[in-house]
C-alpha cells in the first residue's frame, strides 16, 4: 500500500483543535492528547516506512554456489499497531542491531525510542502486547490474556460493585455485563479457558462480599438463595430479572485470518461471509446443539459447509 503524506494544514488544525467536555471548549497548545482519536493516525503516518527500511536493511540473500547454494533469511519481521510494535530477530545481537536501526529511523522524525518500554526478550520468557501475553511453552506458542489485563478488568469490576452498594441486583448486573462481555469478546480468540474460570472465581468472591455487606444479619444459606439461582447443572447463577454473564461458559473461538489480497470495497461477499462466520462461531457453543431445530440455523450450517 502506498503511503500518502498528510496535508500539513489539516494536521495543524488537528493539533490545535482542543476538545469539548460538558459543552466547554478546552484549547491545547501542546498537540494532540494521548488517547485522542487522531493520536493513532498520527503514529501510523509517522512510523510509515519502517517496514520498508527493515526489508531493505535485512535482505534475503543466497550464499554458496551450485548445489551448496542456500537462501539465508534474516528473520526480521515487524508487527505494528499505531505506536506499539514488535520486531522479531533470530539472535540477541541481531535484535540489538535492529534497535539501533529503529533509533536512527525515529531520530530523523524527531522521536526517541523509550528505553523503559523497550524490551529485548526471548520468546520462551514471553512478552505482553495489546493486552495479551505471547510465550512459547516447550516449543509451542500460546497467546493468553496478560496479567495486567486481568488485573485491570478486575479493578473495573470491583469499582462497579463498590459504586453499587445501595443499588438493586438488576442494576448491578446491568452495569457489570457490558464490562465482562467486552473483555471476554476481546480475549475470546486466545488460550483463555483457565483465565476465564479464574476471573469467574474472583468475580464470585467480590459479589459474595457485596451481598453479605447488604445483609449482615442474614445467614449464608439465605444470602445464597436470595441472589444465586439454579440454572441447569449450575447452582450458582447470579440472577434476578437479569442474569450475570458466566465467564467460564464463553466458548474459545480461533480468529479467522484475513486474506490480505482481498479489498473491502470490492470483495463484499468475502467480508460478509467472514463476518457471519465469526458471529456464528462465537455463538456456536450455545446454538450448535439446536442447529437442526430451525430452518434458519440449518441454512447457516449449510452455508458454512459450502
Amino acid at each position: 500500500m502506498q503511503n500518502t503524506p498528510m496535508d500539513k494544514t489539516i494536521l495543524k488544525e488537528f493539533l490545535k483543535a482542543g476538545y469539548v467536555y460538558e459543552k466547554a471548549l478546552f484549547p491545547t497548545e501542546q498537540g494532540t492528547p494521548q488517547g485522542g482519536v487522531i493520536s493513532p493516525i498520527l503514529a501510523n503516518h509517522t512510523l510509515n516506512g519502517l517496514d520498508k527500511l527493515l526489508n531493505e536493511t535485512y535482505k534475503r540473500k543466497y550464499v554458496g554456489t551450485g548445489a551448496k547454494q542456500k537462501l539465508i533469511v534474516p528473520k526480521v519481521n515487524l508487527v505494528r499497531y499505531a505506536d506499539d510494535l514488535i520486531i522479531t530477530a533470530p539472535t540477541q545481537e541481531r535484535a540489538e542491531h535492529v534497535k539501533e536501526t529503529i533509533k536512527k529511523f525515529m531520530a530523523v522524525r524527531g522521536l526517541q525510542l523509550s528505553e523503559e518500554k523497550t524490551l529485548i526478550t526471548n520468546i520462551a520468557d514471553g512478552f505482553d502486547f495489546l493486552g495479551w501475553n505471547f510465550r512459547k511453552y516447550k516449543g509451542k506458542l500460546l497467546i493468553k490474556p496478560s496479567k495486567k489485563s486481568q488485573q485491570n478488568v478486575m479493578e473495573k469490576i470491583r469499582k462497579v460493585i463498590d459504586l453499587c452498594k445501595a443499588r438493586t441486583q438488576d442494576e448491578l448486573i446491568g452495569r457489570l455485563n457490558p464490562v465482562i462481555r467486552g473483555w471476554l469478546n476481546y480475549h475470546q480468540g486466545t488460550v483463555a479457558s483457565y483465565v476465564f474460570a479464574r476471573l469467574n472465581h474472583e468475580l464470585f468472591k467480590a459479589l459474595w462480599r457485596w451481598a453479605c455487606r447488604r445483609h449482615p444479619k442474614k445467614g449464608k444459606r439465605w444470602i445464597k438463595a436470595r441472589y444465586w439461582k439454579t440454572e441447569g447443572k449450575s447452582k450458582w447463577v447470579f440472577r434476578d430479572k437479569l442474569t450475570l454473564l458466566q465467564t467460564y461458559d464463553t466458548k474459545i473461538v480461533r480468529h479467522i485470518h484475513l486474506k490480505l489480497d482481498m479489498n473491502p470495497y470490492i470483495n463484499h461477499d468475502y467480508f460478509q461471509f467472514r463476518k457471519f462466520k465469526l458471529l456464528v462461531n462465537r455463538n456456536s457453543g450455545i446454538r450448535k446443539p439446536n442447529a437442526a431445530k430451525t430452518g434458519e440455523s440449518s441454512k447457516n450450517a449449510r452455508l458454512l459447509e459450502a
